[in-house]
């Protein structure tokens, strides 16, 4: 039986994981990797499949079995970080959005990064009004289709390509008009690299929403953008702080909070649950590490409390924007090859490929993405008028100016859209049976309408069965009822005053064994101080000496001599 047991422990061991990762054009690239693999390695494979060099702008996402994402640390072992039974399914995804997107060095990464802004697009993440919004699709028609041609683009072509899950038909004409007149002659990159400087100009670029709830239990999602902390309520933007006024982030539980350097703000949040406050303070401090810092070499371990002996720490591994964009200018070689694929209208599922495979894999495969975004896409200036976020402050509420209107001397709220910002990808999906999944592919290829549930289902990973919450991005609904996220229950405020008595008390053990060692070594050693002297002549430690210390001593000194010993016979 402990043979069988061994045996069973040793395959264990020794067993290799099917990795499967979804890329941005929405190919699937699978691998063998090893138990003890660890992220870098994985990454470094796909980035070496991509042909990509300029790689420190993207990570590898996973969710978990309880719903929530989570990036990929690289320096740890796959294995121990997914919970999960392999195999393994992840995405590649754009982790650190460029400051300046269009002047990426290499046209492989900004058209990288081009796929992933349609994402945020298409979801609902990327905000913006009407009129950029045609201009954006106009930009996607051009580098995915070329040139208006009357003999392939007949009247209404573009409401073919379902860029929104609605829009009106004046939108579409403008779209048509736009391509039509304004683009010729534009060549795929030309068209990319236009996109990526309209979509940089947004206030909305760059955002990945993280779900929370305000000190009095209103809706709100947070975000890191390249240029700093944001806060979007409704349909505001109502805080913003750069990079160099954000000194701290913290969190406990599920409660969130951020220290700004003027006038000594302090914002608080509650998440979801304490795995979702956990993963938004990893990414708040992941993104303060490599936008604020000017060498990897300033990166230090961040503790989640003030106490050592509490909270969570966490250090950011990589390099820093600057090094990044220093390495870039770097790069000489020919550029590598890029194959793209043209839109597939559809009208009975809104679905767009996102580009073509990178390179022949044959283990590859193609999924459809589905598209998301809000109705009536609009964008105003400020707003004076707006009711600000209720936030714990130990000054008077700073709002700092909008990235685009930082010469203006007016402060306010910057209103990003009529509609209330609500991506719609926010909500990850319940797992249900694994034919649900052939389901809903039998749906599609047949023509059948994609609901919503099954659009979320593509860019979660999983399938879905029910209803989600409002606010998941990180995993769970943030809608819990009223009240229910404002403050701990009762019962998690004992099991954190247990577990805070608990580290305590082990602190405090292991304090006290320390000190009794260094006790015994100044005892023991040749010190001529008077309170060792006192100790020396008690007969509680000649006791001590003569029957533990000097039996050790002579123990340790037996071993170090068989030891030097073995080394010099070899």
């Amino acid at each position: 039986m402990l043979s069988r047991f061994m045996s069973g422990s040793i395959r264990n061991l020794e067993r290799e994981y099917s990795c499967t990762v979804r890329l941005l054009d929405d190919t699937e690239y699978t691998c063998t990797i090893q138990r003890d693999a660890k992220g870098q390695y994985l990454f470094d494979l796909i980035c070496h499949h991509l042909n990509l060099l300029e790689k420190d702008y993207f990570g590898i996402r996973y969710v978990d079995p309880d719903k929530q994402r989570h990036w990929l640390e690289f320096p740890k072992s796959i294995a121990k970080q997914m919970k999960c039974q392999p195999p393994f399914t992840m995405c590649l995804r754009v982790k650190f959005y460029p400051p300046d997107p269009a002047a990426l060095k290499e046209e492989i990464t900004r058209y990288l990064v081009f796929l992933q802004i349609k994402r945020d697009l298409y979801h609902g993440r990327l905000l913006c009004k009407t009129s950029d919004a045609a201009m954006l699709a106009a930009h996607i028609l051009q580098a995915e289709i070329g040139d208006y041609d009357p003999g392939k683009h007949p009247e209404g072509y573009s409401s073919k390509f379902q860029f929104f899950p609605k829009h009106s038909e004046k939108l579409e004409r403008r779209i048509a008009d736009i391509h039509k007149t304004e683009l010729i002659g534009q060549t795929p990159e030309t068209s990319e690299r236009n996109f990526l400087q309209k979509a940089q100009m947004l206030e909305t670029y760059g955002v990945d929403p993280h779900p929370c709830k305000d000190v009095s239990g209103n809706p709100a999602f947070l975000a890191f953008t390249p240029f700093g902390f944001v806060v979007l309520q409704g349909n505001k933007r109502v805080h913003f702080l750069k990079w160099n006024e954000v000194t701290k982030l913290k969190f406990e539980g599920k409660t969130f909070h951020i220290y700004a350097n003027q006038k000594e703000i302090i914002l608080t949040y509650f998440a979801p649950t304490p795995e979702a406050c956990k993963h938004l303070w990893k990414c708040g401090v992941e993104n303060q590490a490599f936008y604020k810092l000017e060498k990897s070499s300033q990166i230090r371990t961040v503790s989640s409390s003030n106490l050592f002996f509490k909270g969570s720490r966490f250090r950011y591994s990589g390099r820093v924007a600057k090094e990044v964009m220093e390495q870039s200018a770097k790069i000489k070689r020919e550029p590598p090859e890029i194959h793209r694929a043209g839109l597939v209208p559809s009208r009975s599922c809104p679905s767009i490929t996102h580009g073509p495979r990178l390179s022949s894999v044959p283990r590859t495969r193609r999924r459809a993405v589905h598209i998301s975004i809000m109705e009536g896409l609009e964008s105003l200036r400020d707003s004076a008028h707006s009711t600000p976020v209720r936030s714990v402050s130990l000054g008077e509420s700073f709002i700092p100016r909008s990235r685009s209107q930082a010469t203006d001397a007016s402060e306010g709220m910057a209103v990003i859209s009529d509609e209330a910002y609500s991506p719609s990808d926010s909500v990850l999906p319940t797992p249900v049976a694994e034919h649900s999944m052939e389901l809903a592919v039998s749906r599609q290829i047949n023509g059948a309408p994609c609901s919503i549930e099954e659009e979320k289902e593509s860019e979660a990973g999983t399938p879905l069965s029910g209803q989600g919450g409002d606010f998941g991005v990180d995993g769970r609904s943030a809608q819990e009822g009223a009240g229910g996220d404002s403050a701990l229950s009762e019962v998690e405020q004992v099991n954190k005053f247990v577990l805070s008595v608990l580290r305590l008390l082990l602190v405090t053990i292991g304090l006290l064994f320390v000190l009794l060692l260094l006790l015994i070594i100044l005892t023991e050693s040749d010190l001529d101080i008077a309170f060792l002297s006192d100790i020396r002549q008690t007969p509680e430690f000649e006791q001590f000496h003569y029957e533990y210390f000097c039996p050790l001593r002579r123990w340790f000194a037996c071993k170090l001599r068989w030891v030097g010993g073995l080394l010099i016979n070899k």
